[in-house]
């Protein structure tokens, strides 16, 4: 569904990523891992064209690059780690601006389909309780699914995520990434996902991209990817032996 081929892009003449070449297939969910300064979030800037690049990205066949800004919005959702919300708009508000883009105007009023799709992204998330509330009462954990919320009501092919779930408290991160594993399933759906917890990976993740220094140093499965000795290269500590004296904790 997603294809990337060797994407590179610099910012100041200094290289950030290079020749980066991956593929996403229908219901899988990708991955992104690597340390600060791996060249994660331009990757993600590079595929949506915000920021100039070299190489190709192909949403089910069709270079991004020509693609308009409104069908993009219909084929990509994007959702980012940080927000500010400043308007007492309500959380049914906010999730029904994921349908703009299928919208014939600004002011358009909602379909039913507009409706059904808002009311479906609300369930995913667990937030359907709180759709009269105003955003500003919300906690950092709640507000983040009601943008997600948004997200799939855009009813997009592709989801990109930029670390969805950082600085959440741990009941949010397992509700986030439970609501993509149960969206994902939908047909024609795929999820690209910037992601730290190396445990996400192995409990939601289908594949796994490992960048160093701006350049892919392991892609695949999961266990492949993971590898102990590809983890201890990259993030310079032995990630397995710190991961397995916490787990002694947990086994008391």
């Amino acid at each position: 569904m997603l294809k990337v081929e060797k994407l590179t892009a610099k910012i100041e003449n200094k290289v950030i990523i290079k020749d980066i070449s991956f593929e996403i297939k229908e219901n899988e969910i990708l991955m992104v891992i690597g340390p600060n300064g791996a060249g994660k979030t331009t990757l993600i800037k590079a595929i949506m064209e915000n920021i100039k690049h070299t190489g190709k990205a192909w949403i089910n066949g069709k270079d991004i690059s020509k693609i308009s800004s409104l069908e993009l919005a219909k084929q990509i959702g994007v959702l980012t780690q940080t927000h500010f919300q400043q308007y007492s708009f309500t959380v049914y508000e906010v999730v029904s601006l994921g349908r703009y883009a299928h919208q014939k105007g600004m002011f358009s009023k909602l379909s039913k389909p507009d409706e059904e799709k808002i009311n479906e992204a609300l369930r995913l998330t667990g937030t359907h309780h709180l759709k009269d509330r105003s955003v500003l009462t919300l906690s950092g954990g709640e507000l983040q699914r009601i943008f997600l919320a948004a997200v799939f009501a855009q009813d997009p092919k592709i989801l990109i995520l930029d670390e969805p779930a950082n600085h959440l408290d741990l009941q949010y991160q397992i509700g986030i990434f439970d609501a993509l594993k149960e969206w994902v399933k939908g047909e024609g759906r795929s999820v690209l996902a910037i992601v730290h917890d190396l445990n996400v990976v192995y409990s939601y993740g289908s594949k796994a991209l490992l960048l160093y220094r701006g350049e892919v140093f392991a892609y695949g499965g999961a266990d492949e990817v993971l590898k102990r000795e590809n983890l201890k290269e990259v993030y310079e500590v032995d990630v397995a032996e710190w991961m397995q004296n916490l787990l002694k904790h947990w086994q008391k």
